[in-house]
């Protein structure tokens, strides 16, 4: 850790304030969060850290008189290029993982909606290693390998192609292994090292929220990822097993297909189990029984590769591998399945509140369905293309072309399906819709800035067209819902492949479309989700590379690695682990070094100082103020974590830091908004007390005319930062001054209840 700066220690006096800002998705550094030139690292590492101005500087200080100090958190999700690639590849298990924290706050149904997206994230695993059979079994072992043709000239290939197929089935064998291992190789890498502050329990929030970055999550994790392990070489040992079954099964083939259902069936068991996978940390006997399971399905792999390297029945080759392709069909199928049953379990029970959405809690479902979607569509591309490697010759007779399974044909097919009606509704939302998000924008510009000059006219309508983009925002929400279900049915319509059915005949018998449309259909799907795959590589290389362009593409890896691994061991570590309680840790530092601190965070940065209110001791929050601005918290996160950020959770940190809370909110902000009230002058309040004077609205640009010192209007900021502006600068200092009156006496922890008490 860097050294401490001067001025943080000693007596406390009444104008020991410090200003600590926490930026939001991707800023670029921490000299452009403290606008200024010349900053040092005081505390942290390359990670993140905190950093102050330079000493001796002029304006060591901000407008509002306090120390400015930053948080620099934004290389945490990315780090290294390795692990910023990692998580395009990891994409379905890290949206999965969201999806078990989108869950209502409904206790009726609570367990419930983890198990289903537990077992969800299995089959996630159970589809990872099928594509890697699928490959290596399917494609090159059973089909390429048999076929003279395909390994004409191919010497990496034909020197396994005359071996017995037992052989090249177990040799082959080692690359779903490998990918495995590797897998399981990259979940356990150690964290980063750090001493997080950890209060007493009894001083800490009981709220759901406050878990976040306080919970121990490495044994649960560490039993999930026992689990899926144990899974994943269940599934390599059962294709196997498949395939050897159907050329005649011996006993010792009945007894191992028996223990790897066995182990696939517990793996299953123990994930319906809440209560006992997420228990306390100390339990040892319940990690050891997980790592048993673990140890034995890797022993039964080993046993079956045995078997089918030593078994005398002789194959009968041809198609493609045995039982390979009705495995995929019934595990699209069990996806569409779990994702009905998810919809049940949202949707039975919850809470019908007035003032929320009718979609509350189905971000869930939507997420969900995305992640497994993405799945199987990246699968499926990979297989599709591997096959058309293989298969280079033209002429090649249409028996002797490595074909890849029918179900991965319906699978493409139904992506682009989904993605295409999506993307067709959406425009006519936007059409639909533009209308009255128009007239709205119209009375708010109206409202903002009365009687302009004519001279104005053109920059009005950029404002009035920036209010538009911006109130699309709540449409985004319910547009992920159509697209889950659109989703789900072609997950269902997956199950027409167990009656031999292809896309294009089976639709043009039923349905009446042509089938080159619907080859066409699937040719595009198949595009799309390759261009789909570059980008996301080459937008991860850019990410770690640019801060820049970070800002646009980071924004789904910042926000979903914010929560805990929950669901899925393999999705990427969350970086509030350690964001939190460092946070907490130099708060309670520089209070009880004698300062009061001023803690400003920008968008998702409110998020974060949000949980670590959560967290501080009452000794510490009462010499707390809280400054944020372009806060999703209303806005997006109470619809999409409804269990988490809820009326009680706000109200909570309002009273942990004695209602010193300031929020600034802009209508030209797509993604930001009001937390308590909106307090436009024609909207009455809808809170009152001291909720009611948090919320603080201001105009966006400051005006619509160019100043005489300048030759352009003022910029329209929306959800860009804001340090700098007038009304921040103005909320910065009331919030000092309210911190340098003199405190009240030091409460007692019981002045600081949990919420819903």
């Amino acid at each position: 850790m860097a050294d401490e700066p001067a001025g943080v220690s000693g007596p406390a006096t009444p104008n020991d304030v410090v200003e600590l800002r926490v930026h939001g998705i991707a800023a670029a550094g921490a000299a452009q969060v403290l606008d200024r030139p010349n900053v040092r690292q005081v505390a942290g590492d390359r990670s993140a850290g905190f950093y102050r101005p330079r000493p001796g500087c002029s304006e060591v200080s901000g407008p509002s008189g306090a120390t400015l100090e930053a948080y620099r958190w934004s290389d945490l999700p990315y780090d290294t290029a390795v692990r910023t690639l990692s998580l395009l590849f990891l994409l379905p298990f890290l949206l999965l993982n969201v999806a078990i924290w989108m869950r209502p706050g409904n206790p009726a149904s609570d367990a419930v909606v983890r198990s289903l997206c537990r077992v969800l994230g299995l089959t996630l695993t159970a589809l990872y290693v099928l594509a890697a059979v699928g490959v290596a079994l399917d494609l090159v072992a059973w089909q390429c390998m048999s076929s003279s043709t395909c390994l004409s000239g191919r010497s990496w290939l034909s020197w396994l192609g005359e071996r017995p197929t037992g052989l090249r089935l177990a040799v082959l064998a080692l690359v779903p292994a490998a990918a495995i291992g590797l897998i399981w190789w990259a979940s356990t890498r150690p964290g980063r090292s750090f001493t997080a502050f950890r209060p007493p329990e009894s001083l800490v929030s009981r709220h759901p929220l406050s878990t976040v970055g306080q919970w121990d999550a490495e044994p649960l994790v560490g039993r999930l990822r026992s689990i899926h392990v144990a899974a994943a070489f269940a599934t390599l040992g059962g294709s196997l097993l498949a395939a050897r079954a159907a050329q005649g099964a011996s006993a010792i083939t009945a007894v191992l297909a028996v223990a790897t259902g066995a182990v696939l069936a517990t793996c299953v068991a123990l994930l319906c189990t809440p209560p006992l996978i997420d228990r306390a940390p100390a339990n040892r006997r319940l990690d050891g029984a997980a790592r048993l399971l673990r140890t034995i399905a890797v022993g039964l792999t080993i046993a079956v590769c045995a078997h089918v390297l030593a078994s005398p029945a002789r194959w009968q080759e041809g198609g493609g591998l045995p039982g390979y392709g009705s495995t995929l069909t019934w595990l699209f199928v069990a996806h569409a399945g779990l994702l009905a049953a998810l919809a049940a379990a949202l949707l039975w029970r919850r809470d019908r509140q007035p003032n929320h959405p009718p979609l509350l809690g189905l971000g869930a479902l939507a997420t969900g369905t995305a992640a497994a979607g993405i799945a199987v569509a990246f699968s499926a591309e990979l297989v599709h293309r591997v096959a058309d490697y293989l298969d280079r010759t033209a002429s090649t007779p249409p028996d002797l072309v490595p074909r890849p399974p029918a179900a991965y044909t319906w699978a493409i097919y139904g992506f682009f399906r989904a993605a295409l009606i999506t993307l067709v509704l959406t425009g006519l939302v936007i059409l639909i819709s533009r209308r009255g998000r128009s007239r709205a924008a119209a009375a708010i510009v109206a409202r903002d800035f009365p009687d302009p000059p004519a001279e104005a006219a053109p920059r009005l309508r950029q404002v009035q067209q920036a209010i538009v983009r911006a109130r699309f925002t709540e449409w985004l929400i319910p547009l992920a819902v159509v697209y889950a279900g659109l989703a789900g049915l072609s997950a269902a319509t997956t199950a027409l492949d167990l009656l031999g059915l292809y896309p294009g005949d089976a639709i043009e018998r039923y349905a009446g479309v042509p089938a080159g449309l619907v080859n066409f259909g699937i040719g595009m799907g198949s595009y799309l989700i390759a261009a789909t795959m570059l980008s996301l590589v080459i937008g991860g290389i850019f990410a770690y590379r640019t801060a820049g362009f970070r800002r646009h593409v980071g924004v789904l890896w910042d926000l979903t690695t914010f929560w805990p691994r929950a669901a899925h061991p393999f999705a990427p570590p969350c970086y509030a682990e350690r964001a939190v309680p460092e946070l907490v840790r130099r708060i309670t530092y520089l209070v009880e070094s004698g300062n009061a601190v001023l803690l400003a965070g920008h968008s998702h940065g409110s998020v974060l100082v949000t949980a670590t209110v959560l967290q501080l001791p009452p000794h510490v929050s009462r010499r707390v103020a809280l400054l944020t601005s372009a806060s999703p918290l209303r806005r997006l996160y109470a619809r999409l974590y409804p269990a988490y950020i809820d009326d009680d959770m706000l109200h909570e940190v309002g009273g942990r830091v004695g209602w010193r809370w300031l929020n600034l909110w802009r209508d030209t902000d797509a993604i930001g908004g009001w937390i308590f009230s909106a307090h436009r002058p024609d909207e009455p309040l809808t809170v009152t007390g001291p909720a009611a004077a948090v919320d603080r609205r201001f105009r966006d640009p400051s005006d619509v005319v160019v100043p005489r010192s300048d030759s352009v209007p003022p910029p329209i900021k929306g959800h860009g930062p804001r340090e700098t502006d007038e009304p921040y600068i103005e909320a910065a200092r009331d919030l000092v001054e309210r911190l340098r009156k003199p405190m009240d006496p030091e409460p007692h922890p019981a002045d600081h209840p949990p919420a819903g008490q």
